[in-house]
Formats: structure tokens, sequence, C-alpha cells
């Protein structure tokens, strides 16, 4: 998998969790279903990510970095701050799906709690328990 396709695999779930879930308890069963498919998955992207990110810094170093550090005698610091730059979209792409992740975890601590408001407000008017 490359990183066109990670990345359009995160625009897909991104899209997902950007939709506003109504009160429908079966609605919100059924996004915790997904999103937990999504957090497994994004879990694995992230995975696919970080090695697509270790990979373009390898090839980096051994490319650009070494040849300017030693013409220009670069610090550690510049180097790092200059190989940053230089792998700025798989970074990014880290970066993103991470919160994807994280998001996904949120979504469904807090469809959770919504579902116990939901079964205690059947329970109190006594029209689902």
């Amino acid at each position: 998998m490359d990183i066109e396709e990670i990345k359009k695999e995160a625009e897909s779930i991104q899209a997902y969790l950007n939709i506003t879930v109504s009160e429908n308890a079966d609605e919100m069963s059924e996004r915790i279903a997904i999103l937990m498919s999504y957090m497994s998955r994004s879990g694995e992207m992230l995975a696919l990510a970080k090695k697509a990110l270790r990979s373009k810094k390898t090839h980096e170093i051994n490319k650009t970095i070494v040849s300017i550090a030693k013409s220009a005698r670069l610090s550690a610091t510049v180097q790092n701050a200059l190989l940053d730059s230089i792998c700025e979209e798989e970074s990014f792409l880290v970066d993103w799906i991470e919160r994807i992740n994280r998001g996904c975890v949120h979504q469904i601590d807090g469809l959770r709690s919504l579902l116990s408001y939901e079964k205690e407000e059947m329970r109190l008017t006594k029209t689902g328990y």
C-alpha cells in the first residue's frame, strides 16, 4: 500500500468521523461497531505511514543529508531539521492517522455515554425496559 492509497483511505475515515450522530440508539450502536473497525484499521495505517516515513528518512539521509553534511559541516540539529522538512508530507500523514485513531477512540467513548443516557431515560420513562 503506497502513501496515496493510505491518504485516500484516511480521507474516507475522516469524512465518517466528521458526521454528527443522531439520538437514535440503534444508529449509535451501529456507529460504535463501525468505529471499532476504523480504529483497528487506522492503527494498521499508522504503522504503514510510520514505515513509509522511516523509509523516506533513510533514503534522504543516504542521498541528501550525508552529501550536504560533508560539504557544509552541518550540526546534528540542522541535519534533523533538514530531514524533517524533506519528510514533511510523510510526517503529516503519520500525525493525521494518529489523530484519526484517537478520534475513533473518543467518539466510541462519547457514543457509549450517549447510549447509557438513552437507556437510563427509557428506564425512567418506562418505555424501553
